[in-house]
Protein backbone atom coordinates (compact mmCIF):
# COMPACT_ATOMS: atom_id res chain seq x y z
CA UNK A 1 0.00 0.00 0.00
CA UNK A 2 1.25 3.59 -0.61
CA UNK A 3 0.86 5.97 1.83
CA UNK A 4 1.71 9.38 2.50
CA UNK A 5 1.60 10.19 6.28
CA UNK A 6 0.30 8.13 8.86
CA UNK A 7 -3.53 6.63 9.11
CA UNK A 8 -5.24 4.77 12.24
CA UNK A 9 -8.33 4.40 9.64
CA UNK A 10 -8.48 1.20 7.91
CA UNK A 11 -9.00 0.69 4.22
CA UNK A 12 -8.40 -1.73 1.27
CA UNK A 13 -7.23 1.12 -1.55
CA UNK A 14 -4.41 0.48 -2.74
CA UNK A 15 -3.57 3.97 -2.45
CA UNK A 16 -3.86 6.31 1.21
CA UNK A 17 -3.28 9.88 1.39
CA UNK A 18 -3.61 11.38 4.92
CA UNK A 19 -3.72 14.42 4.84
CA UNK A 20 -5.41 15.10 8.21
CA UNK A 21 -4.09 18.79 9.95
CA UNK A 22 -3.16 20.19 6.40
CA UNK A 23 -4.80 23.23 5.09
CA UNK A 24 -5.64 24.22 1.71
CA UNK A 25 -4.16 23.20 -1.02
CA UNK A 26 -1.95 20.89 0.58
CA UNK A 27 -4.49 17.74 0.69
CA UNK A 28 -5.79 17.81 -3.36
CA UNK A 29 -1.81 18.52 -4.32
CA UNK A 30 -1.30 15.34 -2.49
CA UNK A 31 -4.27 13.31 -4.37
CA UNK A 32 -3.01 14.76 -7.59
CA UNK A 33 0.55 13.62 -6.97
CA UNK A 34 -0.35 10.28 -6.27
CA UNK A 35 -2.90 10.25 -8.61
CA UNK A 36 -0.67 10.53 -11.23
CA UNK A 37 1.81 7.18 -10.32
CA UNK A 38 -1.66 5.11 -10.39
CA UNK A 39 -2.70 2.87 -13.33
CA UNK A 40 -5.87 3.35 -14.56
CA UNK A 41 -9.02 2.27 -12.24
CA UNK A 42 -6.98 2.23 -9.42
CA UNK A 43 -8.21 2.93 -6.09
CA UNK A 44 -7.02 5.54 -3.46
CA UNK A 45 -8.34 6.92 -0.24
CA UNK A 46 -7.49 10.42 1.40
CA UNK A 47 -8.42 11.54 4.79
CA UNK A 48 -8.46 15.17 5.15
CA UNK A 49 -9.70 17.68 7.87
CA UNK A 50 -9.63 20.78 6.23
CA UNK A 51 -13.43 21.84 5.13
CA UNK A 52 -12.10 23.13 1.39
CA UNK A 53 -10.92 19.71 0.74
CA UNK A 54 -14.78 18.73 0.76
CA UNK A 55 -14.49 21.48 -2.74
CA UNK A 56 -11.17 20.87 -3.60
CA UNK A 57 -11.00 17.27 -3.56
CA UNK A 58 -14.34 16.49 -5.70
CA UNK A 59 -13.12 19.03 -8.07
CA UNK A 60 -10.27 17.71 -8.55
CA UNK A 61 -11.89 14.37 -9.56
CA UNK A 62 -14.38 15.75 -11.86
CA UNK A 63 -11.87 18.02 -13.99
CA UNK A 64 -9.56 15.09 -14.66
CA UNK A 65 -12.79 12.29 -15.03
CA UNK A 66 -12.47 10.02 -11.54
CA UNK A 67 -14.81 8.74 -9.21
CA UNK A 68 -15.00 10.49 -5.91
CA UNK A 69 -17.36 9.66 -3.23
CA UNK A 70 -16.85 11.68 -0.10
CA UNK A 71 -17.84 10.50 3.40
CA UNK A 72 -17.23 12.13 7.40
CA UNK A 73 -16.16 10.35 9.98
CA UNK A 74 -16.18 12.62 12.52
CA UNK A 75 -14.50 15.72 11.63
CA UNK A 76 -12.60 13.51 8.92
CA UNK A 77 -13.60 13.41 5.65
CA UNK A 78 -12.28 10.52 3.89
CA UNK A 79 -12.46 10.72 -0.29
CA UNK A 80 -12.55 7.41 -2.07
CA UNK A 81 -11.25 7.89 -5.77
CA UNK A 82 -11.27 5.51 -8.29
CA UNK A 83 -9.03 6.94 -11.40
CA UNK A 84 -10.18 7.24 -14.86
CA UNK A 85 -10.38 3.82 -16.78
Amino acid sequence: MASIGFSSLKTDAAALVDARGLKCPLPVLKVEKLMGGLPPGAELVALATDPMAKVDIPLFCQRHGHECVVTAEGEVLRFSIRKKT
